[in-house]
């Protein structure tokens, strides 16, 4: 029998916001998370892209000194967000065995391998320090975030690009469906505002260069897009099945309905120009969800402000939804808090399940002239969802051909 699954808890540190909730407020406040680099570096290796998303809060504001030095990045930011979504759970009684993990992240500890390789160049091996391996693992977030919970069931790693945090999620519901664990912490991370990962991106022209307007430079859907924003932080929710949460007097957030997960195979880069794929896991979420086309009232879209993907994504919509995708309110909020890669998908999440839970769409802030061709209902205010019941889909999608997406319903009790 399908159980159904909910979300008791949320965290995010991102660049909107040290917690989940700054941060939904910030998005709907049309705030922006995008601001120049101040670091020497940017003009040291002359780049190209002087601005990103930064996490607003930093790690070292948070957690104490000895796990800032143990800990990439992307693990510091894993941790802080986790902790705050099972602070906000309230679990107190839970044998570790039935507690799992399910991150993410779609390059992992970038700096320590980078800033290991400098110093091994300069100054030689004997220099490298031991904790090098456990702090670049890709792992290093789960394992950092299960040892911190004690979450014994698993600890497991979902590596898909930008399409990671989201698959996780949706990785998390079947083991949930499984009885894997009656608890799962679910989310995503990264930690890439780096000169070699910007100097890359804007070699493949992915990145916008609009170093005089920072702060308007991410527009999904706008005809003057030019590419996307890198972000950084993290995200996390806590999933469990609803009968143990109301068995523990939980407050509901929301219900995380069914996932789909699908590849194109088609080009490491770029998306299948017809959204194929993308298609198909919406459908895989839908079916999953038990439900139809016609239920979906709200969409958060991956929208990254790149000139190819916005409408690879805009006609795998048409092709599920058809003329009714025009009148079904849309987000797109990188246009906020930029590109988070492998954390985007849960930060994205949880903005998704709050606006089901308080019936509002959050704004594309930065869109002024919307492209003809993507007739999506997308606004720079917020939009009002109605008060029926809401069925959302937030979508994701990743280098590789990697497409994840979650349905998420409004929990009606």
């Amino acid at each position: 029998m399908t159980k159904k699954i909910v979300v008791t808890g949320i965290g995010a540190t991102s660049p909107l916001g040290g917690t989940a909730r700054d941060s939904w407020n910030a998005l709907l406040a049309g705030e922006t998370g995008v601001r120049p680099l101040t670091q020497d570096w940017v003009a040291q290796h002359e780049l190209p892209v002087t601005f990103a998303a930064q996490a607003r809060v930093r790690p070292e504001e948070v957690l104490e000194r000895q796990e800032t030095k143990r800990l990439d990045p992307s693990a510091q930011f894993a941790l802080i967000s986790a902790r705050e979504a099972w602070a906000d759970a309230g679990i107190t009684d839970l044998a570790p065995e039935r507690l799992g993990v399910e991150f993410s992240t779609g390059i992992g500890g970038l700096w320590t391998l980078l800033d290991a390789w400098d110093t091994l160049r300069e100054k030689g091996p004997r220099r490298v320090l031991p904790m090098t391996v456990p702090m670049l693992m890709p792992n290093a977030a789960s394992a950092a975030v299960s040892m911190a919970l004690d979450a014994r069931a698993f600890a497991r790693t979902d590596v898909s690009a930008c399409a990671s945090s989201t698959e996780a999620i949706a990785n998390a519901y079947d083991h949930l469906q499984a009885g894997l664990a009656d608890v799962i912490i679910a989310g995503g991370t990264e930690a890439c505002i780096h000169p070699l990962p910007l100097a890359a991106f804007a070699s493949m022209q992915a990145l916008s260069k609009r170093n005089d307007s920072p702060e308007t430079a991410s527009r999904p859907y706008d005809v003057s897009r030019d590419g996307f924003v890198m972000g950084e932080g993290a995200a996390s929710i806590v999933m469990e099945t609803e009968e143990h949460a109301k068995a523990r007097g939980a407050k509901i957030y929301a219900e995380i309905a069914g996932g789909g997960v699908t590849s194109d195979s088609y080009h490491i880069t770029a998306p299948d120009p017809e959204g194929r794929g993308a298609a198909s896991a919406v459908l895989a979420a839908l079916e999953q969800a038990g439900a139809t086309a016609d239920e979906v009232t709200h969409i958060n879209a991956h929208a990254t402000s790149t000139p190819v993907g916005d409408i690879a994504e805009y006609k795998a919509l048409f092709a599920i939804f058809g003329e009714r995708v025009k009148s079904i309110p849309v987000s797109a909020t990188k246009a906020a808090h930029g590109h988070l890669l492998g954390g985007t998908g849960a930060l994205e999440a949880i903005f998704t399940i709050l606006a089901v839970q308080e019936r509002q769409a959050p704004p594309t802030a930065t869109l002024v002239d919307q492209d003809p061709e993507i007739p999506l209902l997308v606004s720079a205010g917020v939009q009002k969802l109605g008060a029926e019941p809401q069925l959302a889909i937030s979508n994701s999608f990743g280098f590789g051909g990697h497409n994840s997406v979650v349905a998420i319903r409004s929990y009606e009790g």
